[in-house]
């Protein structure tokens, strides 16, 4: 039996992990040790986000400075400036001819006079050793607010290209992550004209403490959604507006209206509409971000290996769960799209902008969802980010177009009738499958209808469970009808921040994950808003493989070919396991009765590998 046990064990990069190489099950934290831990992973994010930063920007300046060496003065001052505007974050840029002083260069961009004073010196080290033939980089230099390094490449024997970058990305995802990952109240009273009550109450309570965060539902105080058993006429929506102050004509989705009162609140307006035929009333909820050393495996990945210059060194989350060989089987499919509802996409991304279909702004309701947040684009870049590009990161699938909609606002949150909007909007424009990297705690009507019209319509939805370490259900991700993921790190250990519950389905990386940012940028981040999209990357491979499965049968593969961490079995803390791209493929490319016949095709394997190894007994 012992033999059978590391026969199986050896099957873990293939298949199930048995109990005799079980994980145990995660402590748990208290609140403050919660906290504690969370200030730490966004200290690492904003760490490894700096040496992204470095890595990037050393590898444009060099790609630069190549394309300068046979370029005459006009086109290297073009070139600089076309430099600058694509990456605005590299502030200060300078070709000099090796026998000139550096204050005679040619430039691009300007910085203020406090920083040029104090970067100077570091201005002159790299030109000099550029000048030597050596490539040059500065330690992070501090000017008020602001955090900049120096660069110097050698173009030629001839002359020299110098930057200076400033990483206000360090500040962007130090204060985001934060608030994704719920260090603080968030989101804050008054905000958004935000009340916070009780998950599954209107029990007023307030958010002085970020771990009351994952036991509350936040709402818009006058604001209230009702939906109608049969549609009102005109007189009744003016009556309605009259009787409650409204100040604008409601928002209206189907039968299902936004009501604003400028003169009740949501309790009051709850009371008021119980006169009228209504299927439910509720208040209009809001739904946030789910974005918490890490660890990267420093084995070679034995499968397909991409060139993008990040890929190696940070992408640790693609090789740990099989993806590297998934794709010698399938790398996608261009008619299996993959809707990204968020806060949009930087939709001009070097590594984005090919990928991405024609999307649609919830908020400002215009085609442009452009992303003021960061939050989309990287959710964005776990699953598309191109390929093989010798740029930047990998995306998980190489060819799936990603729809974006965004339905979250410049402060990372959105209403639940831009959230259903969204949702609506990608199935009718034919996204098969939809990453929701956002939640709250209560179960709305309104939102729950916009699920049930996907998932009727054959759509895979996808959802993180949230970033507060609680077991309270979040939403969507708690809904029958959707996919439910947790958040595992580089050691396949539950990420202390995931949220845990009977609802989970699998569990994915998500923790410092490198992808794609705003800007030209690429940041790692950390939360299950991060392990979501690994999910719904695998969701369209799989559809990719075989588009004849149904959603219902796409999501029992990615359970039943899960690697199976926790207690045996389903348990609350990472569902069915770990996600396994290599042999969810390999089921999808067998046909629907693959998962039927799944204990069938284990037992195969083990029967080939027990005569390969002589463990036959």
């Amino acid at each position: 039996m012992g033999k059978r046990i590391a026969l199986l064990c050896l099957l873990t990069s293939l298949t199930l992990v048995p109990a005799g190489c079980l994980n145990r099950p995660p402590e748990q934290m208290s609140g403050e040790q919660e906290l504690e831990h969370k200030h730490k992973l966004v200290a690492q994010d904003v760490q490894i986000t700096e040496q992204l930063c470095r890595t990037q920007c050393a590898s444009i300046l060099k790609q630069t400075a190549n394309e300068l060496k046979a370029s005459d003065p006009d086109a290297i001052v073009n070139r600089l400036h076309s430099l600058h505007a694509s990456h605005p974050h590299m502030t200060r840029l300078l070709w000099s001819p090796n026998d000139q002083p550096l204050e005679q260069a040619k430039t691009a961009g300007q910085i203020d006079a406090a920083a040029e004073q104090t970067l100077q010196p570091k201005l002159n080290e790299a030109k000099e050793a550029a000048k030597a033939g050596r490539s040059y980089e500065s330690e992070a230099i501090k000017v008020g607010a602001h955090t900049y390094f120096v660069l110097g490449v050698p173009v030629n024997e001839n002359s020299s290209l110098v930057a200076a970058v400033r990483q206000d990305i360090l500040n962007d995802v130090d204060a985001k992550q934060r608030q994704n990952l719920r260090t603080i109240p968030y989101p804050a009273e008054g905000n958004w004209k935000i009340e916070s009550v009780e998950a599954g109450t209107l029990k007023d309570k307030k958010i002085d403490h970020p771990e009351e965060n994952g036991r509350s539902s936040h709402y818009n105080v006058n604001e209230i959604v009702v939906k109608f058993k049969k549609p009102p006429t005109d007189t009744q929506l003016n009556q309605i507006k009259q009787e409650i102050h409204a100040p604008a004509d409601a928002q209206k989705l189907g039968n299902t209206y936004v009501f604003q009162s400028g003169s009740m609140d949501a309790k009051q307006l709850l009371s008021y509409f119980e006169k009228w035929d209504v299927e439910y009333a509720e208040p209009h909820f809001l739904y946030l971000t789910n974005e918490d050393t890490v660890r990267v495996p420093t084995e070679p990945a034995p499968g397909v290996v991409p060139n993008d210059a990040l890929y190696t060194k940070y992408q640790w989350n693609f090789p740990i769960i099989a993806t590297d060989r998934a794709w010698e089987l399938d790398r996608g499919n261009r008619e299996v799209i993959v809707g990204v509802v968020d806060t949009g996409v930087d939709l001009n991304h070097p590594d984005l902008k090919d990928r991405l279909l024609k999307g649609w702004n919830v908020i400002a309701q215009n085609n442009s969802p452009a992303d003021d947040v960061g939050h989309g684009t990287h959710v964005a870049g776990v699953v598309a980010a191109a390929t093989n590009n010798n740029l930047g990161v990998a995306g998980m699938t190489w060819y799936n177009p990603v729809l974006p909609v965004k339905v979250l606002d410049h402060t990372g949150a959105g209403s639940t009738y831009a959230v259903a909007q969204g949702i609506i909007w990608a199935t009718d424009n034919g996204a098969k499958v939809i990453n929701l990297s956002l939640g709250n705690y209560a179960d709305a009507n309104f939102l729950h209808d916009a699920v049930r019209y996907a998932f009727e319509r054959d759509v895979v939805l996808i959802a993180a469970s949230g970033n507060d370490n609680t077991e309270q259900p979040g939403y969507p991700a708690a809904y029958p009808e959707v996919f439910a993921v947790a958040a595992t790190d580089a050691d396949k250990k539950k990420a202390p921040f995931s949220n845990y519950g009977d609802y989970i389905d699998v569990a994915a990386p998500g923790v410092s994950i490198a992808s794609t940012y705003m800007n030209n940028q690429y940041a790692a981040l950390s939360g299950t808003s991060m392990a979501s999209p690994h999910v719904a990357a695998l969701a369209g491979l799989i559809r990719s493989v075989n588009p004849l499965l149904k959603n219902t049968e796409v999501m029992d593969i990615m359970r039943k070919s899960a690697d199976d961490l926790g207690t045996p079995g389903k348990d609350r803390y990472f569902g069915y396991g770990q996600i396994n791209v290599n042999r969810a493929l390999q089921m999808a490319a067998r046909g629907r009765e693959s998962a039927a016949n799944w204990d069938e095709w284990l037992q195969r394997d083990i029967d080939r590998l027990e005569s390969r190894y002589g463990l036959k007994e």
